[in-house]
């Protein structure tokens, strides 16, 4: 029966009032609740050499969310797709270029124009000194045709696979080494904006999270370049960073609070969130929880599944305890298709 008919009009209002505080909070819980975001890390790079356009292609087809762009800048400023400032690593510039490196031994983006960048092949990632492959089950070094691609060349790319998919995946920049770039007499960020700009990432709106390691930079990112999209603080696992950001600060409920002014999310090592002891057993912090306090995002780096967390048992491990326990909001990952494959087995996807 229905009793509410016989209540008088002032208590049917009283109640109807209670129904409704009773029932936002579970609203607004069903509209947190958004499926984690899969970032793959500079592509499909547990398959394809990293950064390369057909990483970046293979990555959208297994079915990533975002795709990942590390960005550095060639001596005429133009921002390429390359993990890090050196070129020794992933090509063969020593072969091609041997007289170009620096004192250290080295060989710079920065030093080279992009028509020279060009004409080096690239290679999955290897030891600059003994030139050993990092990863030995991956794609086979030196083999094929490879090139670095410009940030350009790479939207261009991601532009036409969402027209001619009907998906829409994203992009995650990362500027790398602002602090350097600037020394060096580059300003890279004031290159990639209007870059992004011009291609449709300007709001946070926008399918973009645009990511630093350099809080100095965040923070101009957001207030002196006037950046208005979705702003990423990545943080090491060690204590400090190269250009004096205090990761271990940042890391504290006062740290986060501060960061959530001009942030919109964080970017942590695994170890942040979570270590394994020698029995294999997790010991899990109070990052994400903290950040989630304050209303950041939490997309830690990086799942490798032939290379895991000391002492971690499994793969199926690593993604329970970022998932599961830990509840982080999405990962980067070099295997695309085996962290979708587990969340979809986890009913999360």
């Amino acid at each position: 029966m229905n009793v509410s008919k016989f209540l008088p009009a002032g208590a049917r209002f009283v109640r109807a009032r209670l129904l409704v505080l009773l029932i936002l909070p579970a609203c607004a819980a069903l509209a947190q609740s958004a499926p984690p975001t899969v970032i793959a890390h500079r592509g499909a790079s547990g398959y394809v050499p990293e950064h390369t356009l057909e990483a970046k292609a293979y990555a959208h087809a297994l079915g990533a969310d975002f795709l990942e762009q590390d960005l550095v800048l060639t001596k005429d400023d133009v921002p390429v797709v390359l993990h890090d400032i050196h070129l020794d690593t992933v090509t063969d510039v020593a072969q091609k270029f041997p007289q170009r490196k620096r004192a250290d031994g080295r060989f710079y983006a920065l030093d080279f124009t992009l028509a020279e960048v060009k004409q080096l092949k690239v290679t999955e990632r290897f030891n600059a000194k003994t030139g050993e492959p990092v990863f030995p089950k991956r794609f086979p070094a030196h083999r094929s045709t490879f090139q670095i691609s410009t940030l350009e060349e790479e939207l261009q790319l991601i532009e036409g696979l969402n027209r001619s998919t009907g998906r829409k995946v994203g992009i995650y920049p990362e500027i790398k080494q602002p602090k350097w770039h600037r020394v060096q007499g580059h300003d890279i960020s004031r290159v990639v904006l209007p870059l992004l700009h011009k291609y449709g990432y300007a709001t946070k709106a926008d399918p973009c999270f645009l990511q630093c390691f350099e809080l100095a930079e965040v923070r101009r990112l957001r207030n002196e370049l006037g950046w208005r999209g979705r702003l990423v603080m990545l943080t090491e696992a060690k204590a400090v960073g190269a250009d004096g950001t205090d990761y271990a600060a940042l890391s504290t409920a006062a740290g986060l609070r501060d960061l959530a002014t001009v942030a919109d999310g964080i970017g942590p090592a695994i170890s942040r969130i979570v270590t394994w002891n020698a029995a294999g057993q997790p010991t899990f912090t109070d990052l994400v929880a903290l950040a989630h306090a304050e209303k950041l995002v939490v997309h830690p780096y990086t799942i490798r599944t032939d290379e895991l967390p000391k002492h971690c048992p499994s793969s199926d491990a690593l993604h329970s305890a970022l998932f599961k326990e830990s509840r982080i909001d999405g990962v980067f990952t070099d295997f695309t298709d085996v962290t979708l494959a587990w969340l979809r087995a986890a009913k999360v996807r």
